[in-house]
Formats: C-alpha cells, structure tokens, sequence
C-alpha cells in the first residue's frame, strides 16, 4: 500500500484564512441566489404588467393565458413557472403590488411563492409588508409563513401585560416587549381544556420544536423542572430559555388555572434566583413569562405593578392539531399551484 503523502508545512495563520475563506465563499453563494431570485421576481412582475395593460386594452382572458402559458413551456422547456396558474399569479402580483414592494419591504427578497402567500392569503397592505419584513428578517420558509399567517402572529405580537417599561431599560423594554405574545397557540398538542399543567409541560416538550417556533426567534431551551437550591430548599422552574437577542435567561411558568396575583410573586423569586445563580456577569436581567388558562388584563397589570423583577402574563389556548405539513420543505410549483389556484381565482373575478 501506497503511504499517504505527508502534510506540507503549513503557514501558522492557514486555519484562519480558510476560515475566513469559506466564509466569503458561502457569503459569496447567497449573494448570487438573491440575485438570481430578485431577477426572477422583477421578470415577473413585468410579465404580469404586460398581462395587466393586454387585459385593459384588448379584453384579454383565461383562454389568452392558457395559450401563452402553453407556447412559453415549449420555448422554454427546461425553465418550470410557466403555468397559467402561475401567470395569473404574475397578473395578480403586479395588480396589486406596483411598486415591487410591500410597504418599505422590496419583494423581490423573498421567493417567489412567499409572494404569492402574501397576495392571496392577506387582504390588507400593512399586514402583507408586517408578515414581509418578518418572512426576511427571520427567514421564514413558507410554511412557517402560512401558519404564522394562519394563527394570527401580528395580532398577537407584543400583547402580553408586562411590566417591562418601569423594570428594563429602553431599548431593551421595548424589544422585550415585542418578543412576547399573547394569546399563545399551543393547538398541536391535542390536549382538552380540562388539561393539567404537567400535561402540557410534557407535551411542549414533546413537541419543542413547534414550542419554540410558536414562542418565536431567538428562544434557545435550557430545560424543563430546572432545579435551583435556596438555603438548603429546592425549588424547580417549569421551563427555563435564554433568549439570544435579549441575552438573557428566560424562566417560563404554567398554570393551569386563571393568573392569580401570588404567581407573579412565585415567579419574582425564581428570577431573582436565577440572577444570582444562573446568569453571567454580561447577562441581562432575567425575564419572566406566566402562561396561564385565563387572564384578567386589568388584575395582572396591578400584580405586575409592584413586583420588581420584569415580567409578562399572557394566556396560552390548547386548540385542534396543527396541520402536520407545516414543517415540510418547501412544495414544488405545481402543488403550490393546485393548492392556491382557487384561492386567487375567487380575488381574481376577471378571470
């Protein structure tokens, strides 16, 4: 056997320069995937401009769509997108997004079929660009758009009673704030109304990884029942998290009742217990969440008003199973198709 040829002496800074190097080359990647998918999306929408002015000035229909989409797939035989569904797609896009844009949000950052679900699964313009900015900033896939969509996430954002204003500094109130929701979906445990809080402790953390897609960006899981010992007493916290664009631990606590003023007490030790224990020198301060069955805003607000540590209480709902395809890669075109092509054929009158 041939013996592998030995190593050349390499320079002492080599590993970092690789590094530095694949790191360029993937930044380098992406940088030409977006290019690619905003050239797509800009062709696009000129070819549903140029649909949109033939239907104002010579009354053009379905059957002129179908024969275009037919004489496109013969010219271009290996490009896929040139269904007729989809060009009714492009007419819808430029209909009803002129400017290649979503609020301030340029479309042609998203995908394609990311647009689509924004045009035809939202009616208004401030909730296309909200979903938008999010869908870029968090790098939603499309499924995780839809289900956000699905469940209301722009109604539910930001809604928790905190106390985070008078307890935290700003920006950091106002960021906090905003990580927090209320009410929280937690539908795809099949659980009853009836359900016990260890029962659904069990079941987030059977599901974690639609747990932490409903908490939302940046919830990292610590764990479950996390001890802490206080003078010899032990004590556990139901879930703890850090939160990495907080920087800070988050200690989350379920009840299975209505929220009562002496839980935020019991939360306030647990994070006073977690700053002294727990969390680093360059840490922020530890923030609380109450998930509770029930929530009195205007009693909460009182609890919240004399505890000193910063805390949300919001109510969490156990509903239907969530669809189990949410978490598929994205659909190719043609099942996108066949799945949306009622959809915008009913906002489409003119069909």
């Amino acid at each position: 056997m041939t013996p592998a040829p030995h190593a050349p002496n390499l320079p002492e800074d080599y590993p970092a320069w690789l590094i530095r190097l694949k790191t360029d080359i993937r930044h380098a990647r992406q940088r030409s995937a977006l290019a690619v998918n905003a050239e797509m999306v800009q062709l696009y929408r000129r070819i549903g401009q140029e649909i949109l002015a033939r239907r104002a000035e010579q009354g053009w229909g379905t059957k002129v769509i179908e024969r275009l989409a037919r004489d496109l797939k013969d010219a271009f035989p290996d490009m896929r997108g040139w269904s007729a569904s989809n060009l009714k797609y492009m007419r819808f896009f430029a209909e009803h997004c002129p400017d290649g844009k979503f609020g301030q949000q340029p479309a042609d950052q998203l995908p394609w079929f990311h647009i689509v679900t924004l045009l035809t699964k939202l009616a208004s313009p401030g909730e296309r660009a909200w979903y938008a900015v999010r869908a870029v900033q968090l790098g939603w896939s499309r499924p995780t758009l839809e289900l956000h969509i699905r469940n209301r996430l722009m109604e539910r954002q930001g809604t928790a009673v905190t106390n985070f204003e008078a307890r935290l500094p700003s920006p950091d109130s106002a960021l906090a704030a905003e990580t927090l929701k209320d009410p929280y979906l937690f539908d795809f445990l099949g659980l009853g109304d009836d359900a016990h809080e260890r029962d659904i402790e069990n079941g987030l953390i059977r599901h974690i990884t639609r747990f932490l897609l409903e908490l939302g960006s940046g919830f990292a899981f610590i764990g479950r029942q996390f001890r802490l010992e206080v003078a010899g007493d032990e004590f556990f916290i139901d879930l703890l998290f850090y939160h990495t664009r907080l920087k800070c631990y988050v200690v989350v606590e379920l009840k299975a009742t209505a929220f009562k003023p002496e839980h935020a007490g019991q939360l306030n030790f647990y994070l006073s217990a977690v700053d002294a224990q727990v969390k680093a020198p360059d840490d922020k301060p530890t923030i609380g969440l109450l998930l509770c069955k029930q929530q009195n805003r205007l009693v909460a607000e009182y609890a919240l008003s004399g505890i000193e540590k910063p805390m949300g209480v919001a109510e969490y709902q156990l509903l239907r199973d969530l669809p189990a395809s949410f978490e598929r890669s994205l659909p190719s075109i043609e099942a996108i198709e066949a799945e949306l092509t009622e959809e915008i054929d009913k906002l489409d009158p003119q069909k």
